[in-house]
């Protein structure tokens, strides 16, 4: 089993050990998730493009941030998990989407946006 079907099992074993299963509902666990994102966003809501870039630096902004980034990844494996969806392979399969529509000849170095999908 892989690290991240590890990880899921944890969440699901824990999710039922507390009988949260009843609370994990798609839009629950979607709205836990978009919280946890601005929980982290917040940790650099005010800082320079720099200050963002070296935030890891500081030990006790490290932990907070670390801290989001684990929440939001928790609510993502779950909500996947619930949802019967494989992260890895949708993953995978966006990027291979992404690779078709962002042509690397064409938007190296370029932040456009592409064109909508027919």
């Amino acid at each position: 089993m892989t690290e991240l079907g590890e990880l899921t099992d944890r969440m699901r074993r824990f999710a039922q050990a507390r009988d949260w299963e009843q609370f994990h509902t798609p839009k629950n666990l979607a709205m836990a998730l978009a919280g946890e994102a601005g929980e982290l966003l917040a940790e650099f809501q005010w800082l320079t493009p720099e200050e963002s870039s070296r935030v890891m630096e500081d030990p006790e902004e490290a932990a907070r941030i670390r801290s989001e980034v684990a929440d939001v990844t928790l609510y993502l494996v779950r909500l996947a998990d619930v949802l019967g969806i494989d992260l890895v392979q949708a993953a995978h399969a966006k990027l291979d989407q992404s690779d078709k529509r962002y042509p690397a000849e064409t938007y190296r170095g370029s932040a456009k946006k592409a064109p909508p999908l027919p």
